[in-house]
């Protein structure tokens, strides 16, 4: 197999113009996670910044904090994933399934 470095190279760059365009546009896409039947929600861009968090006044009980809390932890650790997972598709559309690769070798994945 003979392999051209130029031509290689042209491709990796075309790429990394790729990954860096998608990431643009994950910053503008959201992802949202609502846990205990819609009582807490958090909304994540794809990038995994986190843009908001919405809490049903109901919820809100002073003598069981403890209860609000799990339910901010669990709708943040659900956004996140979504945010995660949502990164890996586009990711994956653009590098053939080889994102966690590029992203060891520093390409920002």
């Amino acid at each position: 197999m003979n392999m051209n470095p130029n031509k290689m190279l042209k491709q990796v760059r075309q790429m990394q113009t790729q990954v860096m365009q998608m990431q643009e546009k994950l910053a503008n896409e959201t992802v949202e996670a609502s846990v205990g039947g819609g009582m807490v929600s958090a909304v994540f861009t794809g990038q995994g910044d986190i843009v908001s968090v919405k809490i049903d006044p109901e919820v809100i009980n002073p003598e069981d904090k403890e209860m609000l809390e799990d339910l901010i932890v669990s709708a943040v650790n659900e956004g996140l994933k979504k945010s995660r997972d949502l990164m890996t598709e586009r990711m994956n559309s653009i590098t053939g399934g080889f994102g966690g690769a590029l992203g060891s070798m520093g390409m920002g994945l």
